[in-house]
C-alpha cells in the first residue's frame, strides 16, 4: 500500500490568479506529488489547494508553497469575508493510506519548526497537533484575525506561537495541523441580510450550541447579491451534510429566506454524497460499490488503487480482466491523450481558428472516455456471464434447455461488448485525426498516440468478437456481428492511413 497523505493549504488570496499560479508551480515542482484540486474564491478572496504525496514530500511541497505566497501575499493588504491571520493561513495534514494520525502530528510538527526558523513566521499548531487545548479549534487561534495578532502577538503570553518569532511580518501567521477529512460546505440564501446567515450559522454550530462536529459562519457575497452560510463539517460521519441542510432550510423557513443553491469546496469523500443520495433519495440496500468509478477499481473481488494494480490483475493468473478490458482501456487512453491535446491548445492564439471545434472534439472526447472506462467492467461482467452459465445445472431436460439459452445469451452479450468498445474505439480515432491536423504542433507526438491507442484497442476487441462469434448457434446474428466488425475494422486502417501520412509531413 502506498502512503499517502493529503495537504490542504488555505491561502490568503483568491483575485489574483498569477499568484496562485506561481505557488502551484512550487507545489508541482517537488517530484512525487500529485495537485488534486484548487479552488479561488473572490469574495473571501481565499484559495484553497489539494496535493497529495508521500509524507516528506507532501511537507517539502507545503513548505515551498509557503515560501512563495510569503513573497507574494502582503497582509497589510489583504481585505476579504473570510477570517484570516497570514498568507499561507493554514495547512492540515490528512492520512489517506499507510500513514496514521500520529505521523501526520508529526509532520506538522516538523513542518511547523521549518517554517517558523527559516521563514521566521508564527506558526501555530492546531487540531490533532495543537500542544495547548485552546488551540486545538482553528477559530481559537485565529481569533482577531491578522490585525488582531499583530497587536498582541508581541505582549499577550497567550499568543506566542508554537514556533518563529513573536513578531507579525507582512506574511502574517500559519497554523499548522492535522487532522481529518473535512467538507467544506456553503450554503446559499436568497437575501441580502447578512444577520440571517449569521443566526443560521449560529444555530448550527457547535461552539453555540449546533451540531458537534459543524463550524460555521455567515457571510454577504456582494457579487451574487446573495448571503451565504460557510461550514468546515469536521466529522461528515457523525453530522453528515444532509442533516446540516435540512436544518438549514428549516432555519431559512422561519426568517421566510429561501435556499439558492449549495456548494462543495475542494475535495470530499464519496461516502458522504453517497449519504446524501440514500437520504433524499430513499435507497433500499444502496452501497458505494454499486457507484461506477468504485466499480472500474474492483477486479475479482479485490480492491485497486490504480493502474499499477489493474495491470498486476491482468497479468494475474485469472479470466477477468482479459483481453477484452485491457482493449477498452487502451481506447480510454487514446481518448484521454485526445482530451489532453485538446486542452493543451483551446485558449492559445495561434490555434484561435480551430478553438471552437477543438471544445467540441473535447467534449466527445470526455464522453468516448468515460464509455470506455464503463466497457472495461463490462467486458470482465460478460465473461463472467458466459462462465456462469457454464455452471447451471443440467439434470433434467428442462434444465438442460435453459442452460443452453443462457449460454447463447452470455457469448451474444459477450461479442456485443467487445463490438461496442470497437465502435467507441473508431469515434477515438475519428478525433486523433483531428487533433493531429489541428492540434498544438508540441503535442503532435500525444495525437499520434492517440491513434495508436485506439486503432490497437479496436483490433484487441475484434479479437474477442471473434472468438465469441465461435461459439453462437444463431447464424443471422452472428454475420450481422461479423459484417459490422469487419466495417468498422475497414475504416479504422484507411483513417490510421490518413493519420499516418499526416504524422509523416509535420513530423
Amino acid at each position: 500500500m502506498a502512503r499517502l497523505v493529503e495537504c490542504v493549504p488555505n491561502f490568503s488570496e483568491g483575485r489574483r490568479a498569477e499568484v496562485i499560479e506561481a505557488i502551484l508551480a512550487e507545489i508541482k515542482s517537488v517530484e512525487g506529488v500529485m495537485l488534486l484540486d484548487k479552488e479561488m474564491d473572490k469574495d473571501h478572496n481565499r484559495a484553497v489547494i489539494s496535493f497529495v504525496g508521500g509524507p516528506q514530500e507532501a511537507k517539502t511541497a507545503a513548505f515551498k508553497a509557503i515560501a512563495r505566497a510569503a513573497q507574494l501575499i502582503d497582509m497589510d493588504q489583504h481585505k476579504g469575508e473570510h477570517p484570516r491571520m497570514g498568507a499561507t493561513d493554514v495547512v492540515p495534514f490528512v492520512p489517506i493510506s499507510g500513514v496514521t494520525m500520529d505521523e501526520c502530528i508529526t509532520l506538522a510538527r516538523e513542518l511547523g519548526k521549518e517554517v517558523g526558523e527559516k521563514l521566521g513566521i508564527p506558526v501555530y499548531l492546531y487540531e490533532a497537533a495543537a500542544t495547548r487545548p485552546d488551540r486545538v479549534n482553528l477559530a481559537d487561534v485565529r481569533k482577531g484575525e491578522y490585525e488582531g495578532i499583530k497587536k498582541e502577538i508581541e505582549t499577550n503570553p497567550d499568543r506566542k506561537p508554537d514556533y518563529g518569532p513573536s513578531k507579525l511580518p507582512k506574511a502574517g501567521a500559519t497554523a499548522i495541523g492535522a487532522r481529518m477529512p473535512l467538507i467544506a460546505f456553503n450554503v446559499y440564501l436568497g437575501t441580502r441580510d447578512v444577520s440571517i446567515a449569521r443566526k443560521i450559522a449560529k444555530a448550527i454550530r457547535f461552539s453555540t450550541g449546533g451540531y458537534r462536529y459543524v463550524k460555521a459562519l455567515g457571510f454577504e457575497i456582494k457579487e451574487k447579491g446573495l448571503v451565504q452560510v460557510s461550514m468546515n463539517l469536521v466529522n461528515y460521519k457523525e453530522t453528515p451534510i444532509y442533516r446540516v441542510f435540512e436544518t438549514i432550510k428549516r432555519e431559512a423557513e422561519r426568517h421566510s429566506v429561501p435556499v439558492i443553491s449549495s456548494e462543495i469546496v475542494g475535495l470530499t469523500p464519496l461516502e458522504a454524497l453517497v449519504d446524501v443520495s440514500d437520504f433524499y433519495l430513499k435507497f433500499e440496500n444502496f452501497n458505494k460499490g454499486q457507484v461506477l468509478e468504485e466499480k472500474l477499481m474492483t477486479f475479482a473481488g479485490k480492491q485497486q488503487s490504480g493502474l499499477s494494480d489493474f495491470m498486476d490483475e491482468v497479468a494475474a493468473g485469472t479470466p477477468v480482466p482479459g483481453g477484452g478490458s485491457v482493449a477498452a482501456a487502451s481506447g480510454a487512453l487514446g481518448a484521454s491523450l485526445v482530451s489532453m491535446v485538446c486542452r493543451l491548445t483551446i485558449g492559445k492564439k495561434k490555434y484561435q481558428e480551430f478553438e471552437e471545434e477543438l471544445k467540441k472534439v473535447l467534449e466527445e472526447s470526455e464522453k468516448l472516455r468515460q464509455e470506455l472506462k464503463e466497457l472495461i467492467i463490462k467486458d470482465g461482467e460478460s465473461f463472467t456471464m458466459v462462465l456462469d452459465s457454464l455452471k447451471l445445472p443440467q439434470n433434467t431436460p428442462e434444465e438442460q434447455t435453459r442452460r443452453l439459452v443462457a449460454i447463447q445469451e452470455a457469448y451474444k452479450e459477450a461479442a456485443l461488448v467487445p463490438l461496442r468498445t470497437m465502435e467507441k474505439s473508431l469515434e477515438v480515432l475519428k478525433l486523433s485525426r483531428i487533433v493531429v491536423e489541428k492540434g498544438n504542433v508540441n503535442t503532435l507526438s500525444d495525437a499520434g498516440a492517440s491513434a495508436i491507442m485506439a486503432k490497437g484497442a479496436l483490433e484487441g476487441a475484434l479479437l474477442n468478437v471473434k472468438i465469441n462469434l465461435k461459439s453462437i448457434e444463431d447464424q443471422t446474428f452472428a454475420s450481422e456481428l461479423k459484417n459490422k466488425s469487419e466495417f468498422i475494422l475497414s475504416e479504422s486502417q484507411r483513417l490510421k492511413q490518413e493519420i499516418d501520412t499526416l504524422l509523416q509531413e509535420k513530423l
